[in-house]
């Protein structure tokens, strides 16, 4: 699907990721993967990407979520394509505790970030949902986090092609 998306270079800002992301969106006839529901875990698939970017398709049965996590230095965005999430984002608010700030986000709602944000995803509603996610550039590793009494701490650090 590459060929026909802009190529993003490393200097564009996140809101090109939003728009990248969007077009990805905006056609699921072009998706090579039909999203699938697993009631075990989310499901995800790689559905694109060149030497600048990866795009990647994911599922969430309510109560689905992910830890609190960062993309290990790569910029992203996300677009809800149906159903409904809520963000939450790890904020320091001056010199006080880390607190997650949430954000709920409705089918065609884009959420775009850069390289250091740390988040969780959840779909607290009771139906599916679908979002697709683009990170620039291709995600290498992911950090895993725990909030402890305001302070954020590394839980694990998770390498691509051998943890996901």
């Amino acid at each position: 699907m590459s060929h026909t998306l802009t190529h993003l270079h490393a200097s564009r800002p996140v809101t090109g990721l939003a728009a990248l992301a969007r077009r990805y969106a905006e056609d699921p006839s072009n998706w090579p993967f039909a999203p699938r529901f697993n009631p075990v875990s989310r499901w995800y698939a790689r559905i694109g990407g060149d030497r600048t970017h990866e795009a990647w398709l994911l599922t969430w049965l309510p109560g689905q979520s992910t830890d609190l996590h960062d993309h290990g230095g790569s910029a992203g965005a996300f677009v809800v394509v149906s159903g409904v999430l809520t963000e939450q984002v790890a904020t320091v608010a001056g010199a006080g505790p880390v607190t997650p700030v949430e954000t709920t986000l409705a089918a065609g709602a884009v959420r775009a970030f850069g390289p250091r944000h740390v988040h969780r995803i959840v779909n607290a509603v009771t139906a599916p949902a679908v979002s697709l996610h683009v990170y620039a550039p291709s995600l290498t590793q992911m950090t895993r986090y725990r909030i402890d009494d305001g302070v954020l701490s590394v839980e694990v650090v998770e390498k691509a092609g051998v943890d996901w």
